[in-house]
C-alpha cells in the first residue's frame, strides 16, 4: 500500500475490538473445516483488495467507503465469464469513489475497494451462497437462502444488475473460500479498523457507505407523478443511525438542489446492518446517488454531471465532517 499513512492495526485483524468482524461465528467455523487508475482493469491479480486515501491528519470523526466502485478484473474471472468487461462493469458503482473524492480534503478517510462488485460483494455477508451456482455442496454455516441470493445477488452474485448470468460453468467451493479470504476479510479489516480508531479518537464514528443506483431506480422512491430521485439515504429506518444525522444529511443534499428520500427503495445493506450501532457510537449512513446525474449507465462513461455532482457532494462531505462528535458518542 506504498504511500498511504494507513495501516490496519493488529487488534482489527485479531477481532479484538468492540466491533466484530463480519460473521465472526462463521468465520470460525470455517477456519475450522488511487484516483488515477485507469477505468478498468483486468490483471493476473489484483495487487490489494483495497486502497485508502487518506488526509494527512484526519480531523473529522467520520469514514467514508466505496465498496462497489472496484474496477480491477482479475483475468481468470473475465475468461470464465460468458459476458463482455462492459456488461460485467454494468453492476459497479462506477465512478463513486471519484464522486466522493473530497473526503480526504476535509479530513476524513476514503476507503475503496479495488476488486469488482460481480467479483465477491463487500455489501453483504462473508458466506451467502447460491448453492446453484457451485460443483459440489456447500458446508452447513453457508447461507444459502436470503432474498439476495434468490435474487442471483449473493456474496458471489449469478447475475450482472441487468439480469444476465455471469458464468459459463458452476463454480468450486475453494474459488469462493479465496475470493473471501484474499478479497472480502481484508477490506472488512480495513473498514473496521479505521471505525475503531476513528471512535477511539473522537468518542464515536460516522461511517458513509457510499453506492450509486440505476437511474430506474430512483423511480421507486419518487411519489407517483414526481421525477426520480437523485439521493436516497438509508439508514435501517433509524435503526442504524441516528435520525438527526440523517437529517443534517439531508438537508445538506436538498440545499445544494438535490432530490432526497429516505429507506425507499434502498434502506441499508449488509454493511449498514452490521456495523450500524448508535448506542454504542457506531452509525452508518448508506448514500445511493443517481447514476444518471453523472455517467452513462449504458458505456460506463463519466458525464458532463460529474464535476457539478462532485461540488455538491463536496457539500455534504463538508457538512458531516464538520458534525460535533459528542454527536455520536454512546447514547
Amino acid at each position: 500500500m506504498g504511500g498511504y499513512t494507513f495501516r490496519v492495526p493488529l487488534y482489527a485483524l485479531l477481532g479484538e475490538t468492540a466491533l466484530t468482524a463480519p460473521d465472526d461465528t462463521v468465520l470460525e467455523l470455517h477456519a475450522k473445516a488511487d484516483l488515477d487508475e485507469p477505468d478498468a482493469m483486468v490483471s493476473g491479480h489484483p495487487s490489494a483488495s483495497w486502497r485508502l486515501v487518506s488526509p494527512a491528519r484526519q480531523t473529522a470523526p467520520v469514514v467514508f467507503a466505496s465498496p462497489h466502485s472496484g474496477r480491477d478484473y482479475p483475468a481468470e474471472f473475465v475468461a470464465a465469464s460468458r459476458l463482455s468487461k462492459t456488461q460485467l462493469r454494468r453492476s459497479e458503482d462506477a465512478f463513486v469513489d471519484e464522486v466522493f473524492a473530497g473526503a480526504p480534503e476535509h479530513g476524513a478517510p476514503l476507503l475503496c475497494a479495488r476488486f469488482p462488485r460481480a467479483y465477491i460483494d463487500a455489501n453483504r455477508e462473508a458466506f451467502e451462497l447460491d448453492p446453484a451456482m457451485f460443483a459440489g455442496p456447500l458446508p452447513d454455516y453457508v447461507n444459502t437462502s436470503s432474498p439476495r441470493i434468490a435474487a442471483g445477488l449473493g456474496t458471489i452474485a449469478r447475475i450482472v444488475t441487468d439480469g444476465e448470468d455471469i458464468y459459463r460453468e458452476p463454480l468450486s467451493f475453494e474459488d469462493a473460500e479465496q475470493r473471501i479470504e484474499g478479497f472480502y476479510n481484508p477490506y472488512h479489516a480495513a473498514l473496521k479498523g479505521l471505525m475503531e480508531e476513528t471512535k477511539e479518537r473522537f468518542g464515536g464514528c460516522l461511517l458513509v457507505d457510499c453506492h450509486s443506483m440505476p437511474s430506474s431506480a430512483g423511480m421507486n422512491g419518487s411519489k407517483s407523478g414526481r421525477a426520480p430521485s437523485d439521493i436516497v439515504l438509508g439508514d435501517c429506518f433509524a435503526t442504524a443511525c441516528a435520525p438527526d444525522i440523517t437529517a443534517i444529511a439531508q438537508q445538506a443534499l436538498e440545499g445544494s438542489g438535490l432530490t432526497v428520500t429516505r429507506n425507499k427503495p434502498y434502506a441499508g445493506g449488509f454493511t449498514t446492518r452490521h456495523y450500524g450501532r448508535p448506542r454504542n457510537g457506531f452509525h452508518v449512513l448508506q448514500v445511493e446517488v443517481n447514476r444518471g446525474l453523472y455517467m452513462d449507465e449504458q458505456r460506463i462513461e463519466r458525464g458532463k454531471g460529474l464535476p457539478g455532482l462532485q461540488q455538491k457532494i463536496g457539500r455534504l462531505i463538508e457538512t458531516l465532517a464538520a458534525i460535533d462528535p459528542e454527536t455520536l458518542g454512546v447514547r
